[in-house]
């Protein structure tokens, strides 16, 4: 998989993509991750990428121009599945969603800025909007790195335990289930019994009933979807 981010703040997203599980991934050479400074498409001798908007009010816009010129290089160069808008107005990403992404090959990600990009990108360009969250942040770029780490995470061979992911929380519609381990007993506070019982259906009973418990307590929101 590849991942073109287009920002105007790259060094943002220079530690997320450098540690970790991200950084795995683009060791084993599984995904990659490219980022694109917006400035070096930006208008005039002062690369500028954002304007005025019509009609008055506080605030810049993207302009149109650089972005669009950034993408169709990028497009010159290979196919894209998708071309998604981290916007608080798009819609809520969530685990569906990075399941979805996940079996796609190359994606494009815009981080807005200022007040946005302009509409007509988002009207013929953008094929996708994703917000991380009802709140406002500076700029997109936090929004897609969360975005590309909940779905690089799911490619097979990134997680050294590919079935880690397949019980993470929101996977199967549901939180995940406490989970312990070693002291089995640490001043008093006990591992369930069950866990220690070696009985293999009955922890996966047991964990089946405390994430359905969960889930009521916590998000019983999701419940009501199902």
């Amino acid at each position: 998989m590849r991942i073109d981010i287009i920002t105007v703040l790259p060094e943002l997203l220079a530690g997320p993509f450098s540690a970790s599980i991200l950084k795995r991934a683009k060791d084993k050479g599984i995904a990659e991750v490219h980022l694109h400074n917006l400035k070096h498409y930006g208008l005039n001798k002062h690369n500028q990428v954002d304007d005025y908007q019509f009609g008055g009010g506080a605030g810049m816009v993207m302009m149109i121009e650089p972005i669009l010129n950034c993408i169709n290089k990028l497009k010159s160069e290979r196919r894209y599945d998708e071309i998604i808008y981290t916007s608080p107005d798009g819609e809520t990403f969530d685990q569906g969603h990075a399941n979805h992404l996940s079996l796609k090959e190359n994606l494009i990600i815009i981080c807005g800025h200022y007040k946005g990009i302009d509409q007509r990108l988002r009207d013929y360009v953008v094929t996708k909007e994703y917000s991380i969250g009802d709140y406002v942040l500076s700029g997109g770029e936090l929004a897609a790195a969360v975005i590309s780490d909940a779905i690089i995470r799911l490619i097979p061979g990134v997680l050294n335990d590919e079935t880690s992911a397949l019980t993470d929380s929101f996977q199967d519609g549901l939180l995940a289930p406490p989970v312990y381990t070693r002291p089995a007993d640490f001043n008093g506070w006990k591992v369930p019994e069950v866990l220690l019982s070696g009985n293999f259906a009955k922890i996966e009973e047991w964990r089946m009933e405390q994430s359905l418990k969960r889930t009521a307590e916590r998000r019983p929101d999701l419940l009501d979807e199902e």
